[in-house]
């Protein structure tokens, strides 16, 4: 198990190294930039703490891919298979709990320990020969594939939106709705294989425009419960909820350009940070939406042309 993380050090700094960032330097500058950002986040915002537990499960829910699970238990024996998902869950997290404990979120910060670890010892694969309905067409395969992935992750927002009606807070509503958008954003993440972007018979604006619809479309549809839920019972809010819905669009869209702007590789550190400050400073997305939409076509110009 030592040597396993050993290695995934060793490739963390190559990674680094070959963007041209000292791993010394990186980590440090890394670690500085996490304290600013989540010290403005919680002082800025009162869904900091929500915001927190949301990203923690979204990369503790990454790492619990199929394929990749599936070759650590080849490796590895089912005691050590455990104990390595359970330290990489925690490494992970272990930043943002320990800010949580900082800000004196107590609560949170046990119950995201506890969820973190509990991650690592179910197994999403879907082992049954039965084919999950969805709300979606075959063509959108983002959410298609993504939603019989993570279907959970939708029941336990619809029920957090049930029990914010239920004890009158608001704020476990939103964090129910941030859950439900970062589910979606998650789709967006890993690349497809440039023939499922071959076969489109677009221009690249045009492919651009169809994945937006469908992003508008179908991250609607998951979260229109909470929506109408929220609405009806925290009426005085409403514009609340559609800043954040309205935001949740434009952090997919973000991250479906940021995607395709490197097509075909996948998406690297730097779009976490990229991604770290966005949050920190929505404004920038009025920035980085138009240099990102430029990369996206050109890259996409040599797939569809």
């Amino acid at each position: 198990m030592k040597d396993y993380f050993i290695l995934q050090f060793k490739m963390l700094n190559r990674q680094l190294t070959e963007w041209g960032i000292e791993p010394v330097i990186g980590y440090i500058l890394g670690l500085f930039a996490f304290i600013v950002i989540s010290i403005k986040l919680f002082k800025e915002t009162q869904f900091a703490e929500y915001i927190y537990i949301a990203l923690a499960l979204s990369l503790v829910i990454k790492l619990n891919e199929v394929n990749r699970n599936d070759f650590l238990k080849l490796c590895y024996s089912r005691k050590e298979y455990i104990k390595i998902r359970i330290f990489e869950n925690l490494i992970v997290s272990i930043a943002l709990i320990t800010f949580l404990l900082f800000q004196e979120k107590y609560l949170s910060s046990i119950l995201l320990s506890i969820s973190v670890c509990f991650f690592s010892l179910i197994d999403l694969k879907n082992k049954s020969s039965y084919t999950l309905p969805t709300p979606f067409y075959k063509h959108p395969f983002e959410f298609t594939v993504g939603f019989r992935s993570n279907y959970f992750i939708y029941f336990f927002a619809y029920f957090l939106t049930f029990m914010s009606i239920s004890v009158d807070n608001f704020n476990l509503g939103i964090f129910s709705l941030i859950l439900t958008l970062l589910s979606c954003l998650n789709y967006y993440t890993n690349s497809e294989d440039a023939f499922y972007v071959w076969v489109f018979s677009l221009t690249p604006k045009e492919f651009i425009s169809y994945k937006l619809k469908n992003i508008i479309q179908y991250s609607t549809i998951l979260c229109l419960p909470i929506i109408i839920s929220l609405s009806l019972f925290f009426y005085t809010k409403i514009e609340i909820i559609v800043g954040f819905q309205f935001l949740g669009y434009l952090f997919i869209f973000t991250t479906m350009l940021a995607k395709y702007s490197v097509f075909p590789e996948k998406l690297n550190i730097r779009f976490g940070i990229v991604f770290a400050l966005t949050l920190w400073l929505p404004p920038l997305l009025l920035l980085i939406i138009p240099y990102l939409y430029i990369q996206s076509t050109k890259k996409l110009k040599e797939i569809l042309q």
